[in-house]
């Protein structure tokens, strides 16, 4: 992501520009930020999931958002676009155009070169301070590897991960389980190697 060379936008004047533009921007602390389109396997990958989570959670109080719904996280001002967010219960909104969810229970992000330390450090961090927010994940496009962060109780992020085209792994705040077969189906990791090497 880079920086637009207008800054010390207010949120108001970023959603206003944000709804816009033809190209989505995260916003933090009055500077906007343009996304790079994705890649095929990260593309893959999150519609696989996408498809899994709109089968699994049919008949539940839950709803889930490809990566063109907006994130506000309230405490530190980020908004952002998840890869895939699911909302239980009501969704609430920040306004009226029904784009910025205030109250996500889960944030899947897929993980890519550009992204990966910022999805594990910093975003992570403001994710974190999202009351709602019970689980976080991250799958990898390199292996069949998907992590997840659940909060407990107490306020304590617990890690976990599921590795391998045999493995499943469960979504606990929906309680939806997927088959990393099906995350991961027409995936070559190959191609992702010959990539680095170029």
């Amino acid at each position: 992501m880079s920086a637009i060379p207008k800054t010390n936008l207010t949120p108001e004047e970023y959603l206003e520009f944000e709804r816009k533009s033809e190209t989505k921007h995260e916003y933090f602390e009055g500077e906007i930020f343009a996304m790079s389109g994705a890649k095929r396997n990260h593309n893959v990958i999150a519609w696989n999931i996408g498809g899994e989570l709109r089968q699994k959670l049919k008949g539940k109080d839950c709803e889930a958002y490809p990566a063109d719904m907006r994130v506000f996280v309230p405490e530190t001002g980020l908004y952002t676009y998840p890869d895939l967010v699911v909302v239980c219960g009501e969704p609430k909104f920040q306004d009226d155009v029904f784009d910025t969810l205030l109250n996500p229970v889960l944030i899947i992000e897929v993980l890519s070169e550009t992204t990966e330390s910022y999805d594990r450090g910093k975003k992570f961090q403001h994710y974190r301070s999202i009351e709602s927010l019970q689980e976080y994940v991250l799958v990898s496009q390199d292996e069949a590897r998907i992590e997840k962060y659940v909060k407990s109780g107490d306020g304590f992020w617990f890690f976990t991960e599921a590795v391998g085209l045999d493995s499943e792994i469960e979504f606990s705040s929906t309680g939806c389980r997927i088959a990393l077969g099906e995350v991961y189906d027409k995936i070559n990791f190959s191609e992702n190697d010959a990539e680095k090497t170029q």
